[in-house]
């Protein structure tokens, strides 16, 4: 037998048959927990700037491969097809945050489950992993990280500026020092008990000081 006698065979016509009402209960719950998997990504969001797009297309990937995973479910011959078109994709979007790789997995895996036709398992999952990333988002820091950045005439001023640092917050950490013509600037990374940042107004307030700004820290530090 050739090749060719295999695919002129009954091989072709091991068809599960297509399922109008299966299609439509799929493709509502894919949009469904779609949208739940929106929702907790907005809820819990704590990034620079927040991407209505990037939100949206985790609802549109949750529909689009419960789509390609029931095609590929009932025709052993297109799923061999899809191995091969999806190959040569290639995703150029960039990353911004940590968390949007755990929403693009949840998002690819509920639309996988119930593709497959697994629909409790893809409820009850994103369920569970909705709950825990509530959770854990919702928890506050004991001690709130800040950058602070500190604009000094001389040394003297830098010391001065230190010293009322170190007795107004729980600890830092000087990330970086710029000395240049119009004097020096320092970075640092604080820890700010109560979210208290009266001290910035004592450290402005200092003889060779500048300026001082407090920005919020993301866990991110360009040097």
């Amino acid at each position: 037998m050739t090749f060719s006698d295999i695919f002129k065979s009954s091989f072709l016509e091991s068809v599960t048959e297509f399922s109008a009402v299966d299609t439509l209960i799929g493709m509502v719950f894919a949009l469904v927990i779609g949208l739940f998997i929106f929702v907790i990504y907005k809820k819990t969001f704590s990034g620079v700037m927040y991407s209505t797009g990037f939100a949206m297309s985790l609802v549109g990937l949750s529909l689009v491969t419960t789509l390609v995973i029931m095609a590929v479910t009932s025709n052993v011959v297109l799923s061999l097809g899809m191995v091969g078109a999806l190959s040569i994709v290639r995703f150029r979007a960039a990353i911004k945050e940590p968390m949007e790789i755990v929403f693009l997995f949840w998002s690819l895996a509920v639309g996988i489950v119930i593709g497959a036709g697994m629909i409790p398992l893809a409820v009850i999952g994103s369920v569970i992993i909705g709950v825990i990333l509530v959770v854990f988002a919702n928890r506050k820091c004991r001690n709130t990280p800040y950058i602070l950045i500190v604009n000094c005439r001389d040394e003297g001023a830098e010391q001065s500026a230190l010293q009322e640092i170190g007795q107004s917050v729980d600890r830092y950490v000087v990330k970086s020092k710029t000395v240049n013509g119009s004097g020096i600037e320092l970075t640092a990374e604080i820890r700010v008990k109560d979210d208290a940042t009266d001290f910035v107004n004592r450290v402005s307030r200092i003889a060779g000081v500048s300026g001082a700004t407090l920005v919020t820290f993301n866990g991110e530090y360009m040097s």
